[in-house]
């Protein structure tokens, strides 16, 4: 009789990685048609077009919900302070980083608490929430859309307590995602995890080693990897090359 334990599956599990990289394509494409509007080659306002302004909702959402179903993922065996807690330093040093940059480029409409900020604050409220099962997850989640919804109040106009997402008005920002609506769909992703985990779909999911994908999935691989350092660049460099246009189409 064989009493040896099945092995656990090996290598990265590709769906995530590869919803992190559509993702990146679309914040690209919605940040490439910013800079488009801000040097004139496209018509004033578009950027705040319901059309627009839904679809970066749409990315934003994709995100933080990704982050939501990693932070089970990577600890889903038991909590790693460790990793946790050099990921979250990232993770808030590169919001400052964000905040402190646009604040030089774009003060009126600098990134005071944007993606980063929000991630980096889900993240301690989902390690704190860890423990609880998917439905509950799920149910936090609604209820922060709720609270979102129901509890705008001129009490909490203080710029403040603007992060918290129930003020009435809050400064013009490139990037806004407040505690609530956004902790939802953070806890979402942390529900699909556990529910994933709990119907068998990660032992079953697909998964890859890096060095062995090539051609256009690898690139795409690697981008969902590394979605951090390639946030922090790639306006830059966007920017960049519609500056360069529009200083040879002057």
């Amino acid at each position: 009789m064989d009493t040896q334990s099945p092995t656990p599956p090996r290598g990265r599990l590709i769906l995530p990685d590869l919803v992190r990289a559509v993702a990146l394509i679309g914040m690209a494409a919605f940040h490439f048609t910013f800079d488009l509007e801000n040097f004139g080659f496209a018509p004033p306002g578009t950027i705040f077009s319901a059309p627009w302004m839904n679809f970066a909702r749409l990315v934003a959402g994709t995100f933080v919900f990704m982050a939501g179903l990693s932070l089970v993922l990577a600890h889903r065996r038991g909590f790693r302070a460790g990793p946790f807690w050099r990921r979250l330093g990232k993770v808030a040093g590169a919001a400052a980083l964000v905040s402190a940059a646009t604040y030089v480029m774009m003060p009126q409409v600098f990134i005071y608490y944007g993606i980063l900020h929000s991630i980096a604050v889900s993240s301690l409220i989902g390690a704190a929430l860890l423990w609880l099962p998917w439905p509950v997850l799920a149910a936090l989640g609604a209820g922060a859309i709720w609270i979102h919804l129901a509890f705008v109040s001129p009490a909490f106009d203080h710029p403040w307590l603007w992060w918290l997402g129930l003020s009435t008005h809050w400064r013009p920002s490139m990037d806004f995602e407040p505690v609530f609506p956004w902790l939802g769909p953070f806890l979402w992703g942390m529900a699909a995890a556990k529910l994933f985990e709990r119907t068998g779909l990660w032992a079953r999911a697909a998964r890859y080693r890096p060095e062995e994908v090539t051609g256009a999935l690898k690139i795409a691989l690697f981008a969902g990897r590394h979605t951090l350092p390639i946030y922090l660049i790639h306006q830059p460099v966007l920017y960049g090359l519609v500056w360069a246009a529009y200083m040879l189409h002057l």
